[in-house]
């Protein structure tokens, strides 16, 4: 396990290179100009001459290539620089922010594998029967619902028509302060529309995976020697029939990204998304950069646990072979 897992480490720092280099590669090709974004409605009546000033000092009349050396050269000793955007420290943004979208995602990755795990474990028991068909339909209308649409639609039904949830933000209008209370309630919808984004995949994994080990040899021995449903289900079956379920966690955590901006920005909620969107439309160079490392890591991250969980339930698998 250890071996592996330095491998995966040494691996991606060759990557995060690359991902860094493209970012500021394909900023650099963008329509936006950084210097207009950052000068506002004054860059419209500046001079020439000012905007070339104001372009010098953000950096950005060099070519990308110095640009990009410059931020990793800076960011290897822990300066990420300033976000010309949001105008303040960029490691400043991410602290404010990321522990809002880690919230989100862990409460929507928990609803999505727990609830997807206990429907395709009863669909899987009995399948063909009414609750797979209609279990199995809903994964299937969900895979291709955009995460935004489902997320417009609890707002409409349940801040709107109901009345029983907050529409967005993280806390009440009126309030000042945030407490636990109000975040849990504001967390409800958005959590909820990203999780249900997810279920389909583990649901459909679990399904298949349990059907297929109730029909092994194993677990019908199991049963054959007597043993209860419920043993032979969540002892047997289950552990088997996880295994697939497993490597998916990995997978999913680039759309699980995808899916948290989209919804983080449909709810108002104060996470990564609406620094992201700024910093891409305004070509934040140091701010993109920052955020693209971020969510490879976290990609990175998510293919090295799916692997390593898969060891860890199957000891058949060699972690350092």
């Amino acid at each position: 396990m250890g071996r592996m897992t330095g491998r995966r480490i040494l691996s991606a720092g060759p990557v995060l290179l690359a991902v860094t280099f493209g970012v500021f590669a394909v900023a650099a090709a963008s329509p936006f100009d950084p210097v207009k974004a950052y000068a506002g409605t004054a860059g419209l009546t500046a001079s020439q001459a000012d905007l070339d000033q104001l372009r010098a000092n953000l950096g950005v009349d060099q070519p990308f290539v110095q640009r990009w050396w410059d931020w990793l050269t800076s960011a290897l000793t822990g300066d990420l620089g300033d976000s010309s955007v949001l105008r303040q420290p960029v490691g400043d943004v991410i602290a404010e922010r990321i522990g809002w979208s880690a919230l989100l995602a862990t409460a929507a990755f928990a609803i999505a594998i727990l609830l997807g795990t206990a429907l395709g474990v009863l669909a899987a028991r009995r399948r063909g029967g009414w609750l797979d068909r209609c279990a199995s339909s809903a994964a299937y209308t969900l895979e291709a619902a955009p995460a935004f649409w489902l997320g417009l639609l609890a707002i409409w039904f349940f801040a709107l028509e109901l009345g029983a949830l907050p529409a967005g933000g993280l806390t009440d209008t009126a309030s000042d302060t945030v407490t636990p209370g109000q975040v849990i309630s504001h967390l409800v919808l958005p959590a909820g529309v990203l999780g249900l984004s997810q279920l389909p995949w583990f649901f459909l994994y679990v399904r298949q995976g349990v059907g297929d080990a109730l029909d092994e040899d194993p677990v019908r021995g199991a049963r054959a020697r007597g043993l209860a449903e419920h043993t032979v289900l969540t002892g047997h079956a289950l552990r088997s029939g996880m295994l697939p379920m497993l490597t998916l966690i990995g997978s999913r955590v680039p759309e699980l990204i995808t899916g948290a901006l989209l919804v983080e920005t449909v709810f108002s909620w104060p996470g990564i998304a609406a620094a992201t969107v700024q910093a891409a439309t305004s070509v934040d160079f140091p701010l993109l950069a920052a955020l693209t490392v971020l969510a490879t890591a976290a990609v990175l991250l998510g293919n090295l646990l799916s692997d390593l969980l898969y060891g860890l339930a199957d000891p058949r698998v060699g972690f350092d072979g």
